[in-house]
C-alpha cells in the first residue's frame, strides 16, 4: 500500500450509507486521480460489494471479527470482506474496540487472506502492544478528539512524534498514520511532518456540505 495514504471512514452516517457512500467513493477516486495522490475508503459491510464494482481505488472494512469461516451468525469474517471486494481492514477502532488477543487473531486470520490491517490505538501504551503482532499499519487516535475538529496533529504533536518514533524502534515495516479531529489541509501537512505516512479522517469529509472541497485541500497538502 503507498504511502502517504488518506483513509476515508465513512462510518455509519447517511451521508456515507448506500447510494450516498458510492458518491462519496466517486469523489475520492477523483481527488485520487486528479492529484495522483492514495486515497482509500472504509465503507460500511452492506456496501463494500457496491462500490468496488464502481471504483477503483482500496476499500477497506470498518471492522474485522476474529473468527475463520465457520458457525458465526452476525460475524463479520476476512473472507467476507474479500470476497466483496476489500483489500484491508480497519482494526480496534474506538468505536468498535477489541481486547488485544482478539486483535492479534484479527490480525493473523487477516494475514491469511492476504488483507491489509490498519490498527487504531488510543494511546501510546496500546500502540506498544498492537505493534508486537506487526500489523501493516497502527493509526494513533485519541478517542476524545475524534469527530471534534480539534485534530490531533495540532492538539497533540508532541505525543505523535513519541508515537511515530516508538512504533520505528519496534518496528520499521508498521507505517504509522494518525487520526482524530484531522479536518484540513493544515492538520494533514503537520501530521505528516511529525512522521506519520498518512492520515485518518471521517466526519470533515463525510458531513461537509462540499465534500471534494475538503478532500482537494488536503490532497494539496500531500502534493
Amino acid at each position: 500500500m503507498k504511502t502517504p495514504l488518506i483513509i476515508v471512514n465513512l462510518k455509519c452516517y447517511e451521508e456515507g450509507t448506500g447510494k450516498n457512500a458510492l458518491k462519496l467513493a466517486k469523489i475520492c477516486e477523483s481527488v485520487s486521480k486528479e492529484y495522483k495522490i492514495n486515497i482509500a475508503v472504509a465503507p460500511q459491510f452492506t456496501d463494500i460489494n457496491l462500490i468496488s464494482k464502481k471504483v477503483d481505488i482500496p476499500l477497506f472494512s470498518q471492522h474485522l471479527d476474529p473468527v475463520y469461516p465457520g458457525p458465526y451468525t452476525g460475524h463479520i469474517s476476512s473472507l467476507s470482506i474479500k470476497e466483496a471486494g476489500a483489500i484491508g481492514t480497519l482494526i480496534n477502532h474506538s468505536e468498535k474496540r477489541l481486547s488485544l488477543e482478539e486483535i492479534e487473531k484479527c490480525i493473523k486470520i487477516a494475514r491469511k487472506y492476504d488483507l491489509i490491517t490498519v490498527c487504531c490505538s488510543k494511546d501510546i501504551n496500546e500502540s506498544k502492544e498492537i505493534a508486537k503482532f506487526s500489523p501493516d499499519f497502527i493509526a494513533y487516535e485519541d478517542p476524545t478528539l475524534i469527530g471534534t475538529g480539534q485534530p490531533i496533529s495540532k492538539m497533540e504533536p508532541e505525543t505523535v512524534k513519541e508515537f511515530v518514533e516508538i512504533l520505528a524502534n519496534i518496528n520499521l515495516n508498521i507505517i504509522p498514520l494518525c487520526g482524530a479531529g484531522i479536518s484540513t489541509g493544515e492538520d494533514v501537512k503537520i501530521a505528516l511532518e511529525l512522521g506519520c505516512k498518512g492520515v485518518l479522517v471521517a466526519s470533515a469529509i463525510v458531513k461537509a456540505q462540499k465534500p471534494k472541497v475538503v478532500l482537494e485541500d488536503m490532497a494539496k497538502a500531500i502534493k
